[in-house]
């Protein structure tokens, strides 16, 4: 590939701009990264647990209460959080009723009814916004915990999805690096519970259910995934549980995602992918030698919601978004998935 190309992702219907020949300039993509603080004065390292909010959930061995050394994974309320305290079921705003507005607070959606619309129109955004500590010893990076550590920070993250099942919409996210948007650098989690579903999320619910009803059934994202392994082009790795491709229209330069090979709605509800995670995580650090910045998010069914495929994504920070991104909405990636794809696998 040498032209510029336009792709439009599967699952979003989102446009993006494969430029590779914008690779070829100086200092075109480079890891960043931060300055490492240590574990000296690390609120989420073992034996500090009185430095956070009292836990709300942990795994533990055998002896040890609560907010005690002795934990795996540990649970606690975000000290500075972005949702009040309130009730985490409300209303899926984005149901047939907002019709083309973003959700039922909309104030254009009132331009419909009887009487002024008020534009400035807003409500209390509530839910539940939780860290999840992914490991008890400092690691700045998941790819640096072995495999048993790494399984139980996963379980752990189906566990507090679950655990707030009847949110619209349960977010669950890892930063890393502060480039990233990571606070502090020992590795974690941290889970949204919305009483929304955002409007990035149910358009892809949407086009799910369009495609299955179009199909008499089928799966969007099992489809997209047979093809990509009979392609190979873009398939950096696969296993009894899952795959890991490099998508189609990627936005940014080794943006992977992982995908069940069989069908499920919820993450919360699977059991497979936790090693496939681990996989692309190793990857990305073997390839750039060190862990770059990066974000990570699970992508998984809205309450109720019947056709859906979960999926992992993860985006290295190795470009800048500028103004023609913020723009227009599209994203320019100047590393072709192809190539990121060829690269990986060779580090296999």
């Amino acid at each position: 590939m040498s032209a510029p190309e336009l792709r439009i992702d599967q699952l979003t219907g989102l446009p993006a701009i494969l430029a590779p020949g914008r690779a070829d300039r100086p200092d075109s993509f480079q890891t960043r990264v931060s300055e490492p603080k240590g574990p000296d004065n690390c609120p989420f390292c073992e034996g500090r647990e009185d430095r956070t909010p009292p836990e709300v959930y942990a795994t533990r061995g055998e002896g040890g209460g609560a907010d005690t050394p002795g934990w795996t994974t540990r649970v606690v309320p975000n000290l500075y959080p972005a949702l009040s305290e309130g009730a985490e079921a409300g209303v899926d705003s984005t149901s047939g009723e907002a019709g083309a507005f973003a959700s039922a607070g909309d104030p254009l959606l009132q331009s419909r009814r009887a009487g002024e619309a008020d534009l400035f129109a807003s409500r209390p955004a509530t839910g539940v916004h939780e860290v999840i500590v992914n490991a008890p010893r400092h690691a700045t990076a998941m790819a640096e915990l072995d495999e048993a550590q790494f399984a139980a920070a996963v379980e752990t993250w189906r566990e507090r999805m679950r655990a707030h099942g009847e949110a619209a919409y349960v977010q669950l996210i890892v930063n890393e690096g502060g480039g990233a948007g990571a606070s502090l650098e020992h590795t974690h989690a941290q889970l949204y519970a919305l009483d929304f579903v955002p409007a990035a999320v149910a358009r892809e619910r949407e086009r799910a259910g369009a495609y299955a009803e179009r199909t008499a059934g089928g799966s969007l994202l099992s489809d997209i995934l047979v093809e990509e392994v009979r392609r190979k082009e873009r398939l950096v790795a696969i296993d009894e549980e899952a795959a890991l491709i490099c998508p189609w229209a990627s936005r940014s330069p080794f943006e992977l995602r992982v995908l069940p090979r069989t069908a499920t709605a919820s993450f919360a509800e699977d059991t497979a992918g936790a090693a496939m995670i681990h996989t692309a995580l190793r990857l990305l650090a073997k390839r750039f030698d060190g862990s770059p910045e990066l974000n990570l998010w699970i992508r998984t069914a809205p309450r109720g919601t019947e056709h859906f495929h979960w999926h992992v994504d993860v985006a290295s920070r190795l470009s800048v978004k500028a103004a023609f991104e913020f723009a227009t909405g599209v994203d320019i990636d100047t590393y072709p998935p192809e190539r990121a794809a060829a690269d990986l696998r060779e580090c296999l």
